[in-house]
């Protein structure tokens, strides 16, 4: 089962179930604060001094079969090179979990987001399931990440997927065919702006 959620319900969740073993992957420098382990591609043990740091040097997850009572995989998915592998680890190490993803909005007005993000995600409603489609930069980068962070202040829920998962990730990936010439220009976007102006 695989359902939206937000942000603070999983903080609520997480600070009434302290004993809980929570992995938080790929986290880099912002680890949940109830985290007990920290799992990253980077070395980030010194940064992590308080909590377990295991540093990840394969595609397969360094932990055993349900490890941990929760895990957490914030903006990671859409980095992998194999999204369905990735799902199955986070399935097989704990039995339920959060996952929070850039929406395509997100992820077409960052900069940084152009070069290293291989997927976009979507998530279907009515199915229940997370839809998985390669890339596809529709316009050019307009904001940096700090600015996106700002924004999301007030337009979360468009620029955010947050979701929670409880015994499988329920998801499909799909080829979209969609032409790169599809793209939408900043110079079309600016005229039809100026148009209504005048």
């Amino acid at each position: 089962m695989i359902k939206r959620s937000s942000k603070n319900y999983i903080d609520n969740l997480l600070e009434n179930n302290k004993n809980w073993k929570i992995l938080d992957i790929g986290c880099g420098f912002t680890a949940h604060k109830n985290a007990s382990v920290i799992c990253d591609i980077q070395d980030l043990q010194g940064f992590y001094k308080d909590k377990k740091f295991v540093k990840l040097s394969e595609k397969t997850l360094p932990f055993k079969n349900k490890e941990f009572d929760f895990v957490i995989a914030s903006h990671v998915l859409e980095h992998v090179e194999d999204p369905a592998f990735f799902i199955k680890e986070l399935e097989r190490v704990s039995s339920q979990g959060y996952i929070e993803l850039p929406t395509i909005l997100e992820d077409n007005l960052v900069f940084e987001n152009k070069k290293d993000h291989l997927w976009h995600m979507e998530f279907d409603d009515i199915k229940s399931h997370l839809i998985v489609s390669k890339k596809i930069q529709f316009l050019e980068p307009v904001l940096t990440v700090s600015s996106i962070k700002k924004l999301s202040e007030y337009f979360r829920q468009s620029l955010i997927l947050e979701l929670y998962w409880k015994d499988t990730i329920e998801y499909k990936i799909v080829n979209k065919n969609i032409l790169a010439n599809n793209k939408i220009s900043r110079l079309v976007l600016l005229r039809k702006f100026l148009s209504k102006l005048l």
